[in-house]
C-alpha cells in the first residue's frame, strides 16, 4: 500500500512551507482546545486534541496537499526533537517527592505499568487463538508503539516506532487504537472519580495521605513556580539540545561497535543507533533530575519538551494514509481486550493493598494517558492534586522506553 495516494501530485513540496503549515495547524488545535465554552468545548469533549495533531497532517497527506513520504521533516524531528523532548520531560522527576507520597501510590503506578506489559502479552496470545489474522504479520510491531504510549507517552511511542521499524500505515492504525481505547478508559476513570467514597469504602482505604499531599504540593508550587525569563528559556534549550547532541555522539558509535563485535544482537535492536540515542537521552534526563537542573521545571522545561514533541507528532501524522485505518477494525477489539487486562489487575491490587481510588486512577492514567490526561484525572479529585498526575506521568516517560522495549521483545518472541 502506498503511503500517500497522491505521492506524485502534491500541491506543496517545499519543506519550509510544509513546516509552516504544520505549525499553524498545531497552533489552531491548541488555541481552539483551550476555549472555555461554546462549540469548541463540546467538540473537544469527544475529539481529543492529540488525535487531531496526528490526523490533520494525515488529511493533508491523504488528499495530496503534501507528500509526507518525500519530506525531510520527520527525520529532522526524530533525530533532533525526540531526544530533546525525552530529556526535558524526565529531568523534572522528583524521586524524593514520589517517596514521600507513600508506597501505595508508587505500587499502583508500577502495577499499571505491569498491567500494560502483561496485558499486551495476554491479549496477543488470546487473539492468536480466537482471531489469528488480527495479530498476524507485523502486528506485534504496532503493539510496541501502543506499549510505549501507555507506559510513557508520545515520545516513547515515537521511539518504539523507530526502534522496531514500524510501517507508517500500521503505526497510523495503532495510533487510532491507542487514542480511542485510552480515552474510553479515561471516561470510565472519571466516572469512578465521582464515586470515590464508595470505592474507598469497598477497598477499606485510608485517604489521610491524600490530604497531606495537597498541602505539600501547594507549598512546592509557591516556592518554585515562576514566569520564565529569556535566560530560563535559553538554559532549557541548551540542556535539551546539548543532551540531544551528546546522545548522538555516544549512541551511534556504540551501535556501530556492537554491530561489528556482536551482529547477532541486531535482533534485540542493540545495533540500532537510534535505540541508543533514545536510551542515552532518557538516562541523561534521569541523571539531571538529581541536579539543580530539575528546578527548571518551575520555568516550564516540560512545556518546552512537549512543544518539541507535538511538532514530532505532526511530522509523524503527515506520513499516514487515513484509508488504512479502516483496513483492520479488529485491532480495536485487541486494544479493548488489552486495556481490560490492565484495568482488572489495577482493581484487584487496589483491593488487596487497600489503595484509595485516587492512587489507582492516577497510577493507571499516568501510564495510559501520560502527562496530557493524568493531571485531568488527578484534578477530578481536587484541583491542587493535578501536579501529582504530572509527577507520576513524568516517571512514566522514564520507564516507557525500557518497559515498551521489553514488551516488544516478548511480543516478537511470541510472533516467531
Amino acid at each position: 500500500m502506498e503511503i500517500s495516494p497522491n505521492a506524485n501530485t502534491a500541491l506543496i513540496t517545499d519543506d519550509t512551507v510544509v513546516l509552516g503549515l504544520l505549525a499553524v495547524s498545531l497552533g489552531l488545535i491548541f488555541w481552539t482546545s483551550a476555549r472555555p465554552d461554546g462549540f469548541w468545548k463540546k467538540f473537544y469533549t469527544y475529539i481529543p486534541a492529540l488525535l487531531l495533531c496526528y490526523f490533520i497532517p494525515a488529511v493533508f497527506n491523504s488528499t495530496g496537499l503534501i507528500d509526507g513520504n518525500k519530506s525531510g521533516l520527520y527525520p529532522m524531528a526524530r533525530d533532533y526533537l525526540l531526544p530533546t523532548a525525552l530529556v526535558l520531560l524526565t529531568l523534572s522527576i522528583d524521586f524524593e517527592g514520589i517517596r514521600r507520597m507513600g508506597p501505595k501510590m508508587v505500587i499502583m503506578f508500577l502495577v499499571g505499568t505491569f498491567g500494560v506489559m502483561f496485558g499486551a502479552v495476554l491479549a496477543f496470545g488470546l487473539f492468536e487463538i480466537i482471531s489469528p489474522s488480527t495479530v498476524a504479520g507485523d502486528t506485534w510491531r504496532g503493539m510496541t508503539t501502543v506499549a510505549g504510549s501507555w507506559i510513557g507517552g508520545g515520545a516513547n511511542q515515537a521511539a518504539m516506532k523507530e526502534v522496531f521499524e514500524v510501517d507508517a500505515n500500521l503505526f497510523g492504525q495503532f495510533v487510532a487504537v491507542d487514542v480511542i481505547v485510552a480515552n474510553v478508559w479515561m471516561a470510565v476513570i472519571l466516572f469512578l472519580a465521582g464515586r470515590a467514597e464508595s470505592f474507598d469504602r469497598w477497598t477499606g482505604a485510608d485517604t489521610s495521605a491524600i490530604d497531606d499531599m495537597k498541602r505539600r504540593i501547594e507549598e512546592y508550587q509557591a516556592q518554585h513556580s515562576r514566569i520564565p525569563s529569556l535566560t530560563d528559556i535559553m538554559v532549557i534549550l541548551s540542556i535539551g539540545l546539548g543532551a540531544m547532541g551528546l546522545s548522538h555522539a555516544f549512541g551511534k558509535p556504540l551501535a556501530a561497535w556492537i554491530g561489528e563485535v556482536a551482529p547477532h544482537l541486531s535482533r534485540y535492536s542493540l545495533t540500532s543507533g537510534f535505540f541508543w540515542v533514545v536510551v542515552f537521552a532518557t538516562t541523561i534526563g534521569l541523571l539531571l533530575s538529581f541536579s539543580r537542573a530539575r528546578k527548571l521545571e518551575g520555568a516550564g522545561a516540560s512545556k518546552v519538551g512537549s512543544a518539541a514533541l507535538y511538532i514530532l507528532v505532526a511530522t509523524i501524522g503527515m506520513h499516514m494514509d487515513l484509508g488504512a485505518l479502516f483496513d483492520r477494525p479488529r485491532l480495536f477489539a485487541l486494544g479493548f481486550c488489552w486495556i481490560a487486562v490492565h484495568a482488572l489487575i489495577m482493581l484487584v491490587v487496589a483491593k488487596l493493598i487497600r489503595a484509595p481510588l485516587f492512587f489507582m486512577a492516577v497510577g493507571s492514567q499516568a501510564n495510559i494517558g501520560g502527562a496530557a490526561s493524568a493531571p485531568v484525572v488527578a484534578s477530578a479529585f481536587h484541583p491542587s492534586l493535578a501536579p501529582v498526575g504530572v509527577l507520576m506521568a513524568v516517571l512514566g516517560y522514564a520507564l516507557g522506553t525500557y518497559g515498551a522495549y521489553l514488551t516488544g521483545l516478548m511480543l516478537q518472541a511470541m510472533a516467531g
